[in-house]
């Protein structure tokens, strides 16, 4: 599923001219990894980000200290942070980010499987936050890098 949808977020992305990013946390590269799977991929995507702590946050994409500690790194505030820093700092059309729970673990507050994602374009910001469910730490991943992905996709398409 992932692989088809590589490769249709490269041809729009080809025919519109624009470009991808994403800033990635419990996914840890999943999203760039299925991105440059796909041949060709250089022409829409330059880098990505992976931002597994709250140092690298701060450090590689300008999210704030304040933001994190009021919020927790699983926050749509800081997910916002983290798609608005990666689409300044790469230039791209398209910044995708994603911070989230995979487990195993989580609180009653934050519990397994809630992934925070935001999607920064010229036309905004937006975020949400899916509850994907305690699924175990791979099936988490997997679910939070296809949701990225199609975020990006219909970003895209509505361009």
């Amino acid at each position: 599923m992932t692989e088809s949808l590589s490769q249709s977020i490269l041809a729009t992305a080809r025919d519109k001219g624009a470009t991808v990013t994403c800033a990635e946390s419990c996914t840890g590269g999943k999203v760039a990894a299925a991105l440059t799977d796909v041949a060709g991929s250089s022409a829409i995507f330059e880098r990505g980000f992976v931002t597994y702590s709250n140092a690298a946050k701060t450090d590689m994409l300008g999210v704030f200290p304040d933001t994190l500690a009021a919020h927790g790194a699983v926050s749509e505030q800081v997910a916002r942070e983290m798609a608005l820093g990666a689409r300044r700092l790469s230039g791209a059309d398209v910044a995708v980010a994603i911070s989230g729970i995979a487990g195993p673990g989580g609180s009653e507050h934050k519990p397994e499987g809630r992934v925070c994602y935001a999607l920064a374009t010229a036309s905004g910001t937006l975020s949400q936050t899916v509850e994907h469910g305690a699924l175990g730490r791979a099936a988490v991943r997997a679910a939070a890098t296809l949701h990225a992905l199609t975020l990006v996709q219909t970003a895209l398409d509505e361009m």
